[in-house]
């Protein structure tokens, strides 16, 4: 046997009987709630995305040596950036409109 086989082996009989468990991720009492929870969620994508631009056109920038075009396209990266930072900052304002709409 060799010693990939035996230690396949092993892990194979190390391992015991699983048992799955009821796993609750999240419950929402009301619609404000979930309207909350969206809003929570579209904020962290959105300046999660943003910070990721933002590295990628500093370091497109750094990277340029000059030229002229990888300057645009590290520019451009960076307004993309600021355009995320944006939306997420008017994200609660969105969730509010929806709150008023759906009337919670």
């Amino acid at each position: 046997m060799t010693t990939a086989g035996l230690v396949f082996g092993l892990l194979v009989g190390a391992v015991g009987t699983a048992y799955a468990d009821t796993v609750v991720l999240a419950v929402a009492g009301s619609v404000d709630q979930v309207l909350t929870n969206i809003r929570d969620w579209v904020v962290g994508i959105l300046a999660g995305l943003a910070t990721v631009m933002l590295t990628i056109g500093g370091v497109r920038y750094v990277l340029a040596g000059g030229d002229p075009g990888e300057i645009e396209k590290a520019k451009t990266a960076v307004k993309a950036a600021g355009i995320g930072y944006g939306l997420a900052a008017l994200a609660p304002l969105v969730v509010s409109v929806l709150k008023s709409l759906v009337g919670a």
